[in-house]
């Protein structure tokens, strides 16, 4: 999933549960239009692969995802808006209050999808606590 924010999801697609999600971010991130105007990519330590980075950067992006620990040759970047990645963490938690898809009850892809959407579209209209 690429989400613009904690409420709200840009694209998303679903993956088989015994393969990688890296390949399948990957071809998220190819479907975005490039943007205009610089813009973080704030991932996750699973994006930070050989692949990935790359990617963003040539698509335009700025990504912002720590090195994992046993990284030969890492790299820097600014921690501050990597915090913000416990936004699209809560955006997860919240989806997953849906019953349907937390115990993914439908078979068919489309259906689940479908409920997908339906959830995406609850949370992005439910209003905000302050």
């Amino acid at each position: 999933m690429v989400a613009a924010d904690g409420r709200r999801a840009v694209t998303f697609s679903l993956t088989p549960g015994k393969h990688h999600d890296a390949p399948a971010g990957r071809e998220l991130l190819r479907q975005l239009p490039e943007p205009e105007v610089q813009v973080s990519l704030i991932m996750d330590r699973t994006y930070e692969g050989q692949n990935t980075r790359p990617l963003a950067l040539e698509l335009g992006f700025t990504p912002v995802v720590p090195p994992k620990r046993n990284r030969p040759h890492p790299w820097s970047y600014n921690e501050q808006p990597y915090r913000r990645r416990n936004e699209i963490e809560r955006l997860f938690r919240r989806l997953k209050a849906f019953r349907g898809l937390f115990s993914r009850y439908d078979k068919l892809d489309v259906m689940f999808t479908a409920f997908i959407h339906f959830a995406l579209i609850a949370e992005a209209l439910r209003p905000r606590v302050v």
